[in-house]
């Protein structure tokens, strides 16, 4: 299954809000006003102003909201890691993995040797599953029977109880889905760290796929989005992937795909 991601909601009028906020900061007239005195013309010069002087708590009242599908539980533990978010995501103990989908890397994919030690490894793990969570479920039937419980309802019960423990034996590379909601200064910073050629390859496409969606909701103020070479001098030191004049047309012909 491929990585797709889809923006569910975001703030209405998100570059409006953003400068009425910042202007309430000087001015004595209320939100409302500032809001529906805003045109279209003078709300993006006032963003981009904002964007060139760094001032960025007012972009903290904007969020967006994306449904993310075909991504592994390994991009799950990184993407948590940005703690300015909120995550709902779908569960391994309430939700039976009958059909087992998997993401492959792409160096796997390509290595014709590799991808076969692959695929039978997670054929293998899958198998496990299903017969741990045979073999505990036919106990916690007995179980619960055993102390009164009817038989339609310990069937449902012993299954949950089951694939909360058989679920340990799935790997990293198991399929997940999840509801993601950032502030737009949560999303500039994860952008610069998850855009860049050194992030890990997963979280590097589903950040681009993101910023483009991002962009093409509010492009003055994502305008200067992207890994922080696109901006300035490459933070990673010696670490650098070294193809920065690379990196910034990509991102800018992704920004104009998006226009």
């Amino acid at each position: 299954m491929s990585l797709k991601v889809t923006l569910i909601a975001c703030s209405p009028e998100p570059e409006k809000l953003i400068a009425a906020s910042a202007k309430l900061c000087y001015s004595d007239t209320s939100a409302t006003q500032l809001m529906n005195g805003l045109t279209d013309e003078k709300t993006a010069s006032f963003v981009e102003m904002l964007a060139n002087i760094g001032h960025e708590s007012p972009i903290e009242h904007v969020s967006f909201t994306f449904g993310i599908e075909g991504v592994s539980r390994t991009l799950l533990a990184q993407i948590t890691r940005h703690r300015i978010a909120s995550f709902s995501v779908q569960s391994q103990r309430y939700v039976k993995k009958s059909n087992f989908i998997y993401i492959t890397p792409p160096e796997i994919e390509k290595d014709e040797k590799a991808l076969e030690i692959f695929n039978k490894a997670m054929s293998e793990s899958f198998e496990y599953y299903n017969t741990l969570t045979d073999i505990l479920k036919k106990k916690h039937i007995e179980e619960l029977t055993a102390n009164g419980m009817d038989e339609k309802t310990a069937q449902t019960r012993a299954e949950k109880m089951a694939i909360e423990d058989a679920r340990f034996v799935l790997p990293n590379a198991c399929e997940t889905k999840m509801v993601m909601t950032m502030n737009a200064r949560s999303l500039m910073n994860f952008f610069r760290m998850r855009c860049c050629n050194r992030a890990q390859w997963e979280i590097r496409e589903l950040a681009t796929q993101m910023l483009k969606l991002c962009y093409d909701k509010a492009p003055t103020l994502f305008a200067n989005a992207g890994p922080s070479c696109c901006k300035g001098a490459c933070p990673e030191g010696r670490m650098t992937c070294g193809k920065i004049s690379e990196v910034r047309q990509f991102f800018d012909n992704l920004k104009k795909s998006a226009d």
